[in-house]
Parts: C-alpha cells; structure tokens; sequence
C-alpha cells in the first residue's frame, strides 16, 4: 500500500481535486497493482472505495495547507514521492538535503508556495504499512502588511520620547545612504519595552508607515508548535523574506516568549533551536542592509543576555504610561469639544489602551441612553465604572446604612476639603459600586512624581475622615466595617514613611525594607512608630470634623438627596449655599 497523509497547519481554500487528478494522470507510474488511501486528521479510517477515479475530494485544500500549489508544482511534488517512497531513496530523490532531521524523519524543503511556505516531505516505514510519505505545508507564523493603511508616528499620541527616538531608524529606512557615506550603522535590532497597553505595536507600525516599507509582524508565541523545528524554520522564512523584501521593518511582539533565559534542561532538549535561530539570523546580515528588527517586550528581565548584547537588541526605548499631557493628546485626538485635561487628572496610571477602552465604554452608554454625541457625563461614568464597577442601583440599602454611608464618605470629604495639602475633590457618591458603598475620588492638578511629608499626611488624615465621621455621628458601639479598605491605605503609608522614605525622626534616615531582618528592639521601635503616626493622624481628622460639623451634616444630608455631587456642588453645600434642583 502507498499512504499518503497530508498534515495541515496553514489555512487554505480550494478543493482536493487537483491532487486526485494528479494521482490519476500518474497511475500508470505508480503501477496497477497500488492502492492509495488518503486520509487527514479528521478522516483518520481508510476511505471506502476510494480510487483514484475519485472526483468527490475528501477535503479541501484548506485543510490540507496546499492553496498556493498549481497543478504544475502538485505534479512535482506527487512525482517525487510516490515512485520513490523507500526510506532509503527518500533522501536522494529529494535532494539529499538536510535542513530538518531527526532519528525517524528525512524532510529537506525543495520548493516554497508563493507566499514562502515550506513544503516539508518525509518517507518512513510502518509495522502496518510497507511504505509511508507524509506531505506538510507549514505555515509561516508571521504576517506582512505591504499596502494598509499608512501609519504615521503623527498619529501615535503620549509618547513623545519614543517618537522622538525611533525617528532616526525612519531616516535610515528612507535613506540608508545618508548614513553608510559618514560610515555610521544603525543598530540591528531596536527594543521597545513597557507596560501592556501603551502603544508598542502601534509604534513599530509607526515606524514602517513613516518610512513608506513592508512591515513584518510576528508575535513570539506562534513560533513553536508542537513539531521539533518548526519555531526555527520560521525564524528562517522570515529573515529571508524580509531580506528579499529590503527594506522593511520586521516587528516581534511579546519578544519574551521566543526569546526567554535559555535553560538547561533533559526534559526539553529542543527548547532552545528557535532563540539559537533567531540570534544566528540577527548576526547573519550586516547593519545597513535595511532590515530593522524591532521587538516589544512587557518583561525585558525576562530576556536571554545574549539576545541584548550590543550588536543584535541593543537599542533599548522605553514606552511608559502616559503623563497628565500624553493623556490629554490621546483623549483629545478620539474628543472633540470636552475638556479632556479633566478625565485626564483622573485617569492616573491609565495606558493609551485603557483611554481608548474608556472612550468606547463612553459611547456604549451615549448609545445606550438614546444620544447622538459622547458628553462629559459619558465619559464620568465610564472611568468611574472601569475604576470602581458597574453600578448597583438594584442594591437593597435601608435607610439607616445609607445614612451611615453619607456621614462616612462625607467625613472623607470634609477632611479633604479643609486639609492644606489633600489632593482636590473631585466627586463625592453613596451610589454602590463593586464591593463599596460609595467613594469620594480627589484628582491631583499634575501628575505627582514625587510626594512630601505633608501630602502623605493629608492623605492618611482623608483615609481616617470616615471612620471618625462614624465614631462622633452614631459613636463607638456602631461603628461599622466600612474602614478596612481605608486603615489599609493609611497603614501602608505610615509604613513606607518609616521603614522607607526616613521621615521618621526617632529612626533617621534610615531605610528597613525587609524589617523581619531587623532585630526585636528595631522592630518594636519601628512598629511603635508606624503606631504615632496612625494615632496623630485620627486625632487630626477627629478634631477638624468637630470644628465643621455644621458642614458635615449638610453634606451628608446632600448626599442622601442626591446620592452624587461633583467638585462645584461640594463647594456650594461647604459654602452654605442651595443647590439648583435637579
């Protein structure tokens, strides 16, 4: 019997009848007294009454990852399998090459399919069949956009540095010469590292727009499958597409995932082909040949050191999370008429990929309520629902916790607003959201890149103001559980200032980053002081809202009434002032 499986891993579209037509024209050079039986993973059993008179095709070439093959090259490829199918002419009648072996298998790669997929053949013996040729399309594992749509570095927004870096790479790839004739090189390889979500991949696409050449992108996750080989003979057909297509940016996202720590290991004795690739490809062609490789990272840490060395990845740009103003471009360029420096205060820590998110949770709810514009009351909602959950306005909340609720997040509030260096109000809710209540969210006016004593003060006494408000309003024997989340954030604080920021006077300027280390004295002393700091802190938040409980019942009594209030409305209600009905 003549077996031939066809294994597919690439997806293709027209129909089997080629190949059968292909086996019937070389019937006679296999011999009469043959029988053929296809079969594919999902026809695992021999095909009943299958003969090469067959016209009904048992799969289509989709399956099968043979799309891109004419009749001319199906008839190459079927001569030279099937009258040679001994394991031992294999090798000869395919060219004796010996790009891809292992103890059972021969597969030298003769040809490519237009779009430089390997056509991978091997013979070998069976105790079942007498003889066996398996016939493979691999697929490339990477994709190569010639003709999208044109990216330019202008239209990436927040990350002025990165632009500013990767522009001489554009000017190399728009004029290589202007940099060989002074005898200067660009780096081979460019890596882009940063938090998930800022905008790597959209600088790489950048780049190649910018500079008008093919892009190549590959993520690092879909070089290996589960043959030995396959990630390395990817890495292969890459480079030499990208070096026939020069020049062009080859772009390898989550680089990590290709190219980790190597590690020795008995289990996986293969483990290390495709990085072992990937750094003979990058020294395999010289800097000015016009291939520039970029690749993103989350966890540059991560990387083999020989995969960062000068002379393959060693131009390191990083991508951070947008400041106040990178968020204010990247709002701006998906709003028109809305203050977007506002949502930008309030977005600290968001990524150009969280702004868009919010932005689209935006329009969702514009959509939703019957609008036909996007208003700052969309955009409100979706922050305060990506930050903090949906509502929950189907939560059955009695009166006596909602009153309970309102003095809290009001006792916040009041200390917020009457503490010197507190951060600016700029909301105050008992709408139920997630696990909590109610909040009050206080927007710095800049990114704070470093904090003093004061303001990390004023925050512990903001977190105390609602376990205080409860205390003095329904005293001590009801104060509830609502505080936890607060003392955390107040406790975490008075720690870092102690143990790691020396604003300790007893201590000194002295840092304890692991205090289990320390003896039982400096433990004590640094516990007993983390301790004063809490305690000052209470005492602080205690006696402003005694002072201003006026304020602090017609806030409270607000909020009851209108369950959220903004900056402007606190401001009138603190002032003694009515609010417009709503």
């Amino acid at each position: 019997h003549i077996f031939l499986s066809l294994h597919m891993w690439s997806q293709v579209t027209v129909p089997l009848s080629h190949l059968i037509n292909v086996l019937h024209s070389m019937k006679s050079s296999v011999g009469s007294s043959s029988s053929v039986t296809c079969t594919s993973r999902k026809h695992k059993e021999h095909a009943p009454d299958l003969d090469l008179h067959c016209t009904e095709p048992m799969w289509t070439l989709r399956e099968l990852g043979l799309s891109d093959l004419g009749a001319q090259q199906l008839d190459e490829l079927v001569s030279r399998v099937l009258p040679r199918l001994s394991p031992e002419e294999a090798p000869l009648a395919l060219g004796g090459k010996t790009a891809w072996r292992t103890s059972h298998l021969s597969t030298p790669s003769f040809f490519y399919n237009k779009h430089g997929e390997d056509v991978h053949l091997f013979c070998c013996t069976s105790t079942h069949l007498n003889r066996c040729a398996y016939v493979w399309v691999q697929s490339r594992g990477f994709k190569t956009l010639r003709k999208a749509r044109r990216m330019q570095l202008a239209h990436v927004k927040g990350v002025e540095e990165a632009k500013n870096e990767l522009q001489e790479v554009v000017e190399f790839l728009k004029n290589p010469q202007k940099f060989t004739v002074l005898g200067g090189k660009l780096p081979k390889g460019v890596l882009l590292v940063g938090p998930p979500g800022t905008g790597k991949t959209l600088l790489a696409r950048a780049v190649a727009g910018e500079a008008d050449v093919p892009f190549y992108y590959a993520s690092g996750s879909e070089f290996d499958e589960m043959f030995v080989g396959v990630g390395a003979s990817r890495i292969r057909n890459l480079f030499r597409e990208a070096k026939a297509n020069a020049p062009c940016v080859i772009f390898i996202d989550e680089l990590d995932s290709v190219g980790g720590k190597r590690i020795e290991s008995p289990m996986h004795p293969y483990s290390r082909q495709t990085i072992n690739q990937l750094l003979a490809e990058m020294d395999g062609f010289k800097p000015n040949e016009g291939v520039i490789i970029i690749g993103a990272t989350n966890f540059p840490e991560a990387l083999d050191n020989a995969l960062i060395r000068p002379g393959r990845f060693d131009m390191q740009v990083t991508v951070p999370k947008p400041d106040v103003k990178g968020r204010t471009e990247i709002l701006n360029w998906y709003l028109k008429k809305i203050k977007a420096k506002i949502i930008a205060r309030g977005t600290v820590g968001f990524s150009g990929a969280d702004l868009e998110n919010l932005v689209n949770q935006a329009a969702l709810k514009a959509a939703v309520d019957g609008k036909d514009m996007v208003t700052m009351k969309e955009l409100e909602f979706a922050k305060d629902k990506i930050l903090m959950g949906p509502e929950r306005r189907s939560a059955e909340i009695d009166s006596k916790n909602k009153r309970i609720t309102a003095y809290h997040e009001s006792g916040h509030a009041i200390v917020a607003y009457y503490t010197k260096d507190a951060m600016p109000i700029n909301k105050a809710t008992i709408m139920p959201r997630g696990p909590s209540l109610g909040h009050v969210s206080m927007l710095p006016d800049d990114d704070r890149w470093s904090e003093t004593r004061s303001q990390l003060l004023a925050q512990m006494d903001v977190s105390m103001g609602g376990r205080v408000a409860e205390e003095i309003i329904f005293g001590h024997e009801y104060i509830t559980t609502g505080a936890s989340s607060d003392f955390d954030s107040a406790t975490k604080i008075a720690k870092m200032m102690v143990t790691r920021f020396g604003m300790c006077e007893k201590l000194g300027v002295m840092t304890y980053a692991d205090v289990t280390a320390q003896s039982p004295e400096t433990q004590a002393a640094v516990e007993h002081e983390i301790r004063v700091l809490l305690k000052e802190s209470y005492e602080r938040a205690k006696a402003l809202l005694k002072s201003h409980a006026k304020e602090h019942k017609n806030l409270a009594d607000a909020l009851l009434m209108y369950e959220t209030l903004d900056a402007k409305e606190i401001q009138l209600v603190l002032e003694g002032k009515t609010l417009e009905t709503r």
